[in-house]
């Protein structure tokens, strides 16, 4: 059994406390997001990672041989099988990935903070949280592209499919025609994949196609 002297195992505690405020900060910003993993999951992550870094120093060194690194090492994959539940396909897109790296980060500023590393394990902290901060503004060109399937059932006449184009040129969208039947005497539909902002106002704009006379009716698949 290691024998260390208060002075040291204050210090240990310490960075136990160190590591858990640079999860708590993460966290916070992954709670403001309504994401995966929230404060209490960061803390839990840096308080325990940088434990295991402090018994990967400190446990064994009354043995006279050792190899320390073997125990951190593990830390590091073995978040992985946390970071791996966070992450979902959801419409063919992946979801929960920045999550689940953060968590892995944070498994890395707690091992810092055990290693005694407190001004690298705090700069990370503060890198991770400004970065996470900075890019979640609605910069057009970091916004993901989705696909709609939009259904249109319109009254038949020489201006149908017109009358639908102006309204996706007015907004600017991406979009091409799947298919034009007659399902009526007067009556058609258009099938059209339209091409979408992931902060693109949908509701607004059905209340404005909802407007034209000349279409009845319009859903998404």
């Amino acid at each position: 059994m290691p024998d260390l002297a208060w002075s040291m195992q204050i210090e240990l505690i310490i960075r136990l406390l160190i590591a858990g405020i640079c999860g708590c900060l993460i966290g916070y910003e992954r709670k403001n997001r309504n994401k995966e993993a929230g404060i209490r999951t960061h803390i839990i992550v840096a308080i325990a990672s940088c434990l295991m870094m402090e018994i990967s120093k400190y446990g064994f060194s009354d043995i006279g041989d050792f190899d320390g690194a073997r125990l951190a090492a593990q830390v590091v994959s073995g978040i992985g099988f946390l970071g791996a539940g966070m992450i979902f396909v959801h419409k063919n897109s992946v979801k929960g990935l920045t999550t689940a790296a953060g968590v892995w980060a944070t498994s890395g500023i707690g091992m810092a903070i055990g290693a005694g590393m407190y001004v690298i394990g705090a700069i990370t902290t503060v890198i991770i949280f400004v970065f996470q901060i900075l890019f979640h503004k609605k910069f057009k060109f970091l916004l993901h592209q989705y696909t709609e399937n939009m259904i249109f059932i319109i009254r038949d006449s020489s201006n149908a499919l017109s009358t639908v184009r102006e309204i996706m040129e007015e907004e600017n969208l991406s979009y091409s025609v799947v298919s034009l039947r007659k399902i009526k005497d007067d009556r058609m539909q258009i099938d059209i994949c339209v091409s979408f902002l992931e902060n693109f106002d949908m509701l607004k704009f059905i209340e404005k196609i909802a407007e034209n006379a000349e279409i009845e009716s319009v859903c998404t698949e």
